[in-house]
């Protein structure tokens, strides 16, 4: 908190002609000083009135002018003046004001403390005092390298506002003073005393209330601050209440109340671009893209140049499935502010949703190359910057089958240690994976573990490589050597359950689900613990009880992407639902537009609602991200089928046929496979018989 004191005079020093020169028009010309009056035992009165009455007029000129020789001449005037009437206290509280104001703050406390010595209830002299103190707190908050508070000299500021606060105790800016030198202290009990002293004095003070208000946040007690502030009637309340009080309830997660208090604020002041970025910015989080989007022209039009307005226009483009506009709008972002991050990272994200990847690749690798470093030393906000476009780059060329190009990224994330390490490996082994080189992905595993021995989370990883390579006893042996009988066992029992299910093992599994129950204890902890049950439910043909369970977590969750999908594409593969399966897939699809499992479910539901156009479209979108899952290519082969094109059809299917023999036996059907083969098979007696009926017209003619 700054506490800033008054506004001192200028400190540069005016010019000083070898020769006399004419005052300019206005000014009055500094004549010579009178000689000192001889020591009397009366004070003269009269000649301390003059004095003093020069001295102000110094000052004014000290303050229009900028010149330090009128306040050399104004604290001479008053030295005048004390000579003339030595016991004036009046006199001697200006002196110490004027050295206070005029930067010559050692005078300043040396004539204020020499005050206080002859009458310990001189107000003014304690002002000076409280004053200069403040300031030298304000100078400690104000420095380019903020540190923390002399305590000393808050003490200081407190005894005097103190000492104050009881020579005028009806002064509501001394107990606002006091309490805000109190909240400095960390004694929140003493300013909020002060503070409510203040409001006992004048009950509807703006500044009383902000002042407790923001006691109250700064303590964490938010929803007491937003109580506070909306006690004040509404038409009693101004735009810095109404702001502030959006601000509490945005950090109490109640965005229609922080929504109603900024737009309110807006209203008083519609000049206030805080104001009008707040509101922007809490319905953009409340999910209302128009009305947000509104709001970020407004501040478009009032400052062009801004790249950050344009960041979150293009959010709201992009949020609204406006890819083509919102890559347009972050490139101007980009063109004002070529070095930001947020605008680089935006623009790579879009070109991959709009399926350019090569272009998305240029523009990583540059952000690479921007957060990179030669010396390879990074600063903690430099690692996770550098980590982000590391892991977007990995993935597009996962996405685009480059494997070593991933696998080479991927290692630069390794490079900066800690959980950008274990996200590389991951990184790693989900590419490794894709490609169907399992072998090497179990190697990752082996090579992460060892450089970090006493991480769960990848020897969890090892153990699902090692049962899904036909180690199973190897893999389960090392989850239950992870064991310890507390609250993190949760994670080894769920990965325990994936590992039995994928061998179908669904006792196993559900007994395995049911040792992680009594550890999952936050929402999130519950979510996901219904979600497995409810996979579990769907591989085991337990429809109903799969629907169940996933509603259980969308009613947890309501943005839950993976959910969403999954009982979407459920409800489309196994039963005649297709309109709610649509509502959930598309839902889960603007969530995570890139994500090539969600886009075949996409085009599957549109495929059986016989809306071959966007099926088509989706389809072809999910093989050109996730090429190397035998499932897609399937889905897309029976459009192509579906729309009299065979040859297409045939060559997705050998497609998928392929991918099937490529691929872990746990994740293998083989009655999918079966029926793959004979749709392959029946493809193919069709074209033969075409190519010997084109043949045989051939040679007719």
């Amino acid at each position: 908190m700054a506490l800033a004191g008054r506004v001192g005079y200028a400190q540069t020093e005016a010019p000083t002609p070898a020769t006399a020169r004419q005052p300019a028009e206005g000014e009055v010309s500094v004549q010579p000083l009178p000689a000192k009056p001889a020591a009397t035992t009366l004070p003269d009165r009269a000649s301390a009135y003059y004095h003093a009455a020069m001295a102000h007029t110094y000052e004014e000129m000290a303050t229009n002018y900028g010149r330090q020789d009128y306040v050399t001449r104004a604290v001479e005037e008053y030295k005048l003046a004390m000579d003339a009437d030595p016991g004036s206290s009046e006199l001697a509280s200006g002196l110490a004001e004027l050295y206070f104001r005029s930067g010559r703050i050692r005078e300043a406390i040396e004539t204020a403390q020499e005050l206080i010595k002859k009458d310990d209830n001189n107000l003014e002299a304690h002002k000076v005092l409280g004053r200069i103190y403040l300031r030298s707190l304000g100078q400690d908050q104000n420095a380019a390298t903020q540190t923390a508070p002399n305590p000393q000299m808050v003490d200081l500021a407190i005894a005097e506002y103190k000492k104050i606060v009881s020579l005028e105790p009806n002064s509501v800016e001394n107990h606002l003073l006091l309490g805000q030198l109190y909240t400095v202290k960390h004694d929140s009990p003493e300013a909020e005393a002060e503070f409510k002293k203040a409001q006992s004095i004048e009950p509807a003070s703006e500044d009383v209330v902000m002042n407790l208000a923001r006691l109250y946040a700064e303590n964490g007690d938010l929803q007491r601050s937003a109580d506070l502030l909306a006690a004040v009637p509404v038409d009693d309340r101004s735009p810095r209440m109404e702001f502030a009080l959006g601000a509490a309830y945005e950090q109490l997660k109640q965005p229609k109340n922080a929504i109603a208090a900024y737009q309110r604020a807006e209203d008083m002041a519609p000049q206030n671009v805080d104001a009008t970025r707040a509101l922007a910015q809490a319905l953009l989080a409340d999910n209302q893209l128009d009305a947000a989007l509104k709001q970020y022209a407004i501040l478009e039009k009032a400052d062009p140049e801004d790249a950050n307005t344009l960041n979150r226009i293009s959010e709201i483009q992009r949020r609204q499935g406006k890819y083509s506009d919102a890559l347009e709008t972050i490139r101007k972002a980009r063109a004002k502010d070529p070095n930001s991050l947020e605008a680089g990272y935006n623009e790579g994200l879009l070109l991959d949703v709009l399926g350019r990847y090569d272009e998305a690749i240029t523009v990583y690798k540059q952000m690479v190359d921007l957060t990179s470093h030669a010396n390879g030393a990074y600063t903690t906000e430099e690692k996770a910057n550098r980590s982000v476009f590391l892991e977007r780059l990995g993935a597009v060329y996962h996405e685009e089958n480059k494997t070593s190009d991933a696998i080479a990224t991927y290692q630069k994330m390794i490079e900066l240690g800690g959980d950008y390490a274990k996200r590389g490996y991951q990184g790693e082994v989900d590419t490794y994976r894709d490609a169907k080189m399992f072998d090497q992905a179990t190697a990752v595993c082996r090579q992460a573990v060892a450089a970090n021995p006493n991480d769960r989370d990848l020897k969890l990883l090892l153990a699902w490589e090692l049962a899904d390579t036909g180690k199973l006893d190897e893999g389960l042996a090392l989850a239950n050597s992870l064991l310890k009988g507390t609250s993190a066992d949760r994670d080894i029992y769920l990965q325990i359950s994936q590992i039995q299910a994928r061998l179908h093992h669904w006792k196993d599994a559900e007994e395995a689900l049911d040792k992680a129950a009594p550890f999952a204890t936050t929402k999130e902890d519950k979510a996901n613990l219904l979600f497995q049950k409810g996979s579990l439910a769907e591989q085991e043909k337990h429809y109903d009880q799969a629907e169940q369970y996933f509603h259980q977590v969308l009613d947890i969750d309501p943005n839950n992407a993976i959910t969403l999908n999954n009982l979407g594409y459920m409800l489309a593969d196994k039963t005649a639902r297709y309109t709610d399966a649509l509502k959930y897939i598309r839902k889960a699809v603007d969530l995570e537009p890139m994500n090539g499992a969600y886009l075949d479910s996409l085009g599957w539901v549109y495929f059986k609602l016989g809306d071959y156009e966007p099926a088509e479209d989706n389809l072809r979108k999910a093989v050109e991200r996730t090429s190397t899952d035998p499932t897609v290519h399937d889905h897309l082969g029976d459009l192509y089928e579906k729309t009299g094109r065979i040859r297409l059809a045939a060559a997705q299917w050998e497609i998928s046929i392929q991918e099937f023999a490529k691929s872990a036996s746990a994740d293998v059907d083989p009655a999918e496979v079966a029926k793959v083969q004979k749709k392959l098979e029946g493809a193919r007696t069709r074209l033969a018989k075409q190519d010997s009926v084109i043949g045989g017209a051939d040679k007719q003619r």
